[in-house]
């Protein structure tokens, strides 16, 4: 009899859609982005500061769209604001809520306190719509003090500090929300949260040195080549770091080969094959590794580390992508009973199909395009 039979008929239907892999996914771009940032505010790596404006302002941005991908796969997303009005402290759920919106008001606090200099200059020089807008960015305040200054940079670096630990339990809450469902075999792993964090941060790092790369590409300016490969090695220890977990984790289900581990096998060997074997680990992983050994070499000519540095991090946002779809889609598409599978609809259409996914993953970038118009990114890293 075909695998397919055993399926019991509570199965059939995928509860997650493609909309919570990229929930995720997006969060994870949040928290690696604040992470080099807070490498520049709070231990102070000068090296960065070509990408530390740009790293907070992306990190705002991508979390200003974190949960739309939740509303869209929720058939009442107007109910998202139960968990503020009846809120369950014992609920994991529930409690994304509160940290979700401590983070980002956190976010807005320091945007707003690391370009208050500037902001309070155009408010005095700029006039008509863009005036307005600096205006009310200024609160009514036409010029900044010493003393506020230093007090705006004290604020900043205890901000960062902050932020560093909220970062990592935004999305360390996420593995650990999977990691939670005791009864599926292939997301409840003590490794779980750890691996969603370290994931993130190289999912966020890949993302700025690509940014970095196109905005210096289109302003026509060479991207700071000390700067490039600090990221560089940033993100090459943090692959070998994930990379390394995830191997761990997998040979710790194996080595145990517990009840659950034959349908864990035939899940990896042929229905997670290509988008585990080849795109996670081959494509993914093993490759960008050799590319960023390559980039960090010390000699390198700027064009060659910047042209391997920016596909390593193509290669790694996919690799993380697909990190995320492989353990969200992966635990959902084999029976309860352990003996069946089922299919997984991809449809391009409806609020959960690919191209509503398109959207969402392209709605940051407009928000970081309008910021860059709005906020000088570049101006302090190349006074």
């Amino acid at each position: 009899m075909p695998e397919t039979s055993f399926v019991f008929p509570n199965d059939p239907h995928v509860p997650w859609s493609i909309m919570i892999v990229l929930y995720p996914y997006i969060t994870g771009l949040v928290a690696g982005a604040f992470v080099v940032s807070a490498l520049y505010h709070v231990f102070h790596q000068e090296v960065l500061k070509p990408v530390a404006s740009l790293a907070l302002v992306t990190a705002l941005c991508f979390c200003a769209f974190a949960t739309l991908p939740l509303l869209l796969h929720l058939h009442h997303p107007e109910r998202a604001f139960y968990i503020m009005f009846m809120p369950s402290f014992t609920s994991a759920m529930s409690g994304f809520g509160f940290i979700y919106n401590f983070y980002i008001l956190l976010l807005l606090v320091e945007v707003w306190l690391v370009f208050r200099p500037t902001i309070v200059e155009r408010a005095s020089t700029h006039s008509g719509i863009s005036g307005v807008i600096y205006r009310v960015l200024a609160l009514g305040v036409r010029e900044i003090s010493d003393r506020s200054r230093a007090l705006d940079q004290w604020l900043i670096r205890a901000l960062a500090i902050i932020g560093i630990p909220a970062a990592c339990v935004l999305h360390g809450y996420v593995g650990f929300l999977f990691g939670a469902v005791k009864a599926n075999p292939w997301w409840s792993t003590a490794l779980m949260p750890v691996i969603f964090l370290v994931s993130a941060i190289v999912s966020g790092i890949a993302a700025l040195i690509l940014l970095y790369l196109f905005f210096s590409w289109r302003r026509g300016v060479k991207p700071d080549a000390d700067c490039v490969r600090s990221l560089s090695r940033y993100l090459w220890g943090s692959l070998i770091v994930a990379f390394s977990l995830e191997m761990l984790e997998l040979i710790h289900m194996a080595y145990e080969s517990s009840a659950e581990w034959h349908v864990l096998s035939t899940l990896l060997t042929e229905h997670l094959a290509f988008s585990y074997g080849v795109v996670q680990v081959l494509i993914g992983s093993v490759v960008p590794f050799f590319l960023l050994m390559i980039a960090t070499r010390p000699k390198l000519p700027p064009w060659m580390m910047n042209a391997l540095s920016g596909l390593a991090g193509i290669l790694l946002l996919v690799q993380v992508f697909a990190m995320r779809w492989n353990v969200v889609v992966g635990g959902q598409i084999f029976s309860k009973s352990f003996r069946g599978f089922v299919e997984f609809p991809l449809h391009w259409g409806g609020r959960e199909g690919l191209v509503a996914a398109g959207i969402i993953l392209v709605l940051p970038l407009v928000a970081l395009w309008g910021a860059s118009k709005l906020l000088p990114l570049w101006q302090t890293s190349e006074s």
